[in-house]
């Protein structure tokens, strides 16, 4: 097609700054177009164009000086494949809102993350996780893609063509995704039971002792403060004594001092896969609301000795936490993911919102993690040395030139993308 002035559409809720509020997007022009031929056409006429989802990012991976676009205002696609199980999306659709109607079709998705309200492009595309020893990340549910590319054309994508590990997790940088297809599996339901004060020894157990598992900690004492349990609804519950630990008697959130009441129900109350896997419920505020967020991927055997490898910086880490998730993710295939090929043990750190007060702390963090070669999210806060972060991916050369040829021109790039992928 040929190239023509971009046309914008609606701009109505099109966020100027990112969920957290830590970045304010640079665009000179802010665009939610309403079907996927005015894309096509806004794509073909941007020199520099960005899509934006949910916001749920914490640094400017996603932030351009062109256009920023908002997919949310194209129609609609739910579209159920029973003979393949399989589940075609808008990219912008909320995963909760897909959650809700999959479940009225008897499906759900192996995984969730611990908010529903991220969008399923952006998820994908920084290979965002929930936890479960055997569950790999949200990516690794896609088996297909259609994207708009540089030169404004759709593109699709299923797995098993070329390049497809590559694309999945893909930044933003090599297109604009419309629809995403997804496995599913039948639906199921879970029991959740929050345990409280687990010794660290025992951290590997209760990591693979149910279906999900998150632990969560604040570095102040060496024990474990949480185990959230999220597990089939059939098995027996954790039995009083389990790994030491005692029976939270009330509903909990993770962070101190948040209400309990936007977190999704405890206290073995049975309920479907998507009411229990999220820590969060759809309708309300997730996490804290007012923070930053860094997160790190170390391969599962190094998980007693990379928490350990933090306690000569544990009081540097207390005062700008909120609160530390434990988490584990299995191996993919996927080039970009932080679980490429390694059974991953997940440091997430949800700090205060003082980017000032927090940045010299992530730096001190990465200082004594890198014996162990962390992968961190790519769309939370980190300051990993673009070499080192290369040297971390074995088909990070391969990304680039898979960058270098889908988007010559740099379409779809970012100042920071242009600092870990230089042209």
């Amino acid at each position: 097609m040929t190239a023509q002035e971009p046309q914008a559409g609606s701009m109505t809720d099109v966020p100027r700054r990112n969920w957290a509020g830590n970045v304010r997007y640079a665009a000179k022009a802010f665009h939610r177009p309403t079907s996927v031929d005015d894309l096509r056409r806004l794509v073909a006429g941007s020199s520099r164009i960005r899509a934006v989802g949910s916001g749920h990012s914490f640094n400017r991976l996603g932030d351009t000086d062109g256009d920023l676009v908002s997919l949310a205002g194209l129609p609609p696609v739910v579209e159920v494949d029973h003979e393949r199980g399989q589940v075609t999306v808008s990219g912008a659709m909320r995963y909760g809102d897909l959650a809700r109607h999959l479940q009225t079709q008897g499906y759900a998705l192996a995984n969730l993350a611990s908010l529903p309200h991220i969008s399923v492009a952006g998820a994908v595309a920084t290979a965002t996780h929930g936890s479960g020893q055997t569950h790999g990340n949200l990516a690794s549910a896609v088996a297909g893609l259609e994207l708009v590319t540089a030169d404004g054309d759709l593109l699709r994508v299923d797995n098993g063509t070329d390049a497809f590990a590559g694309m999945v997790v893909g930044l933003g940088a090599l297109g604009l995704v419309t629809t995403v297809t997804l496995n599913v599996v039948p639906t199921f339901a879970l029991r959740q039971y929050v345990r409280l004060d687990l010794d660290r020894t025992a951290l590997d157990e209760a990591l693979g002792s149910a279906y999900s598992v998150s632990v969560f900690t604040d570095f102040r004492t060496p024990r474990l403060r949480e185990v959230w349990r999220k597990q089939v609804a059939d098995e027996p519950p954790p039995a009083a004594d389990w790994l030491g630990t005692t029976a939270a008697e009330q509903p909990r959130h993770p962070v101190l001092g948040m209400p309990a009441e936007n977190c999704t129900p405890q206290l073995g109350e049975p309920g479907p896969w998507h009411e229990r896997l999220p820590h969060f419920k759809l309708g309300f505020t997730p996490s804290s609301g007012d923070e930053l967020q860094s997160e790190y991927h170390v391969a599962r055997t190094s998980a007693a000795d990379a928490l350990a490898a933090l306690d000569d910086v544990a009081d540097l880490i207390a005062p700008v936490l909120l609160v530390s998730e434990l988490r584990s993710v299995a191996a993919d295939e996927l080039w970009l993911s932080p679980n490429y090929r390694r059974d991953s043990f997940v440091l997430h750190f949800t700090w205060v919102d003082d980017t000032a007060a927090v940045l010299p702390v992530v730096a001190a963090v990465e200082e004594r993690l890198a014996p162990f070669a962390p992968r961190p999210h790519w769309g939370k806060v980190f300051v990993t040395d673009p070499a080192e972060l290369s040297a971390r991916y074995p088909r990070y050369a391969d990304f680039a030139a898979l960058l270098a040829d889908l988007d010559p021109k740099g379409t779809f790039r970012t100042d920071a993308l242009d600092r870990y992928f230089p042209r």
